[in-house]
């Protein structure tokens, strides 16, 4: 005769941060999705579910297979969405961020893209929310001829309503920062066509995973492109202090 089977499979996790809230799981995906939601309005199930994939989350599962996640789940993902939307974090540096968390190491808060509003506030844009070129005036605090000459030198990519991704708002600052060291938006122009040059290297290596056209898929690729960015990010900047260095040589 068997003996019973646990209501919950618990896996080893050792460390598992935040040590200061229940670790018992006993919500489902969809209770978490409703509770995380009013925060994070594009989360969806497939989202949770990739997280989880990717190791930043260990929801415990029941005999029968079905996830039950615990408030220290709810607590790492609800940290993971926010590092990604306030700091364009990869997955692959929350994960390090989340193992020296649970190691119980203290993990430097990376400095979030948001400016001082005209009347004293920490202020950025909405959630995931494309912006408008008054809302990137209001936000950085460039008057809104700069911003349209940043426009005209395509550094900013307007859609058919006249918005712009959110991440613009760095874009705008790093811009308004480089005018005032004498270098014009115009002067910047190959580094936008690189940048798409780039971008479509990018695709062509994600494309055979958003092939697969299931919801983890594209969950993957789109991690797996920030992944990509953010390597070539630092090659580029490294390229750029190699040359610096070799004008006094």
């Amino acid at each position: 005769m068997t003996s019973a089977q646990p209501e919950y499979r618990q896996p080893p996790r050792g460390g598992y941060w935040p040590f200061d809230v229940s670790q018992k799981g006993t919500m489902t995906i969809g209770a978490v999705l409703s509770v995380l939601q009013a925060e994070f309005p594009a989360v969806t199930v497939s989202k949770l579910r990739f997280l989880e994939d990717q190791g930043l989350v260990t929801p415990t599962r029941t005999g029968s297979g079905y996830r039950k996640y615990s408030q220290a789940d709810v607590a790492r993902l609800r940290y993971t969405l926010t590092q990604q939307r306030d700091h364009y974090l990869p997955l692959r540096v929350i994960r390090d961020h989340l193992t020296d968390l649970d190691a119980g190491r203290e993990v430097e808060e990376a400095r979030t893209a948001r400016v001082v509003a005209s009347e004293g506030r920490l202020v950025g844009p909405i959630s995931g929310s494309r912006v408008s070129a008054r809302e990137l005036a209001e936000l950085t605090g460039v008057p809104a001829s700069d911003i349209d000459e940043m426009t005209r030198a395509g550094m900013l990519v307007p859609d058919s309503r006249g918005r712009v991704a959110p991440q613009s708002v760095a874009v705008v600052q790093v811009l308004a920062e480089l005018s005032r060291q004498g270098i014009a938006p115009r002067n910047l122009r190959s580094m936008r066509a690189n940048a798409d040059h780039v971008a479509g290297l990018i695709d062509q290596v994600i494309a055979p995973v958003r092939a697969q056209r299931t919801s983890l898929a594209r969950e993957r690729g789109a991690a797996e492109a920030a992944e990509l960015a953010e390597t070539v990010a630092r090659l580029y900047a490294s390229l750029i202090r190699i040359a610096t260095e070799n004008l006094s040589s």
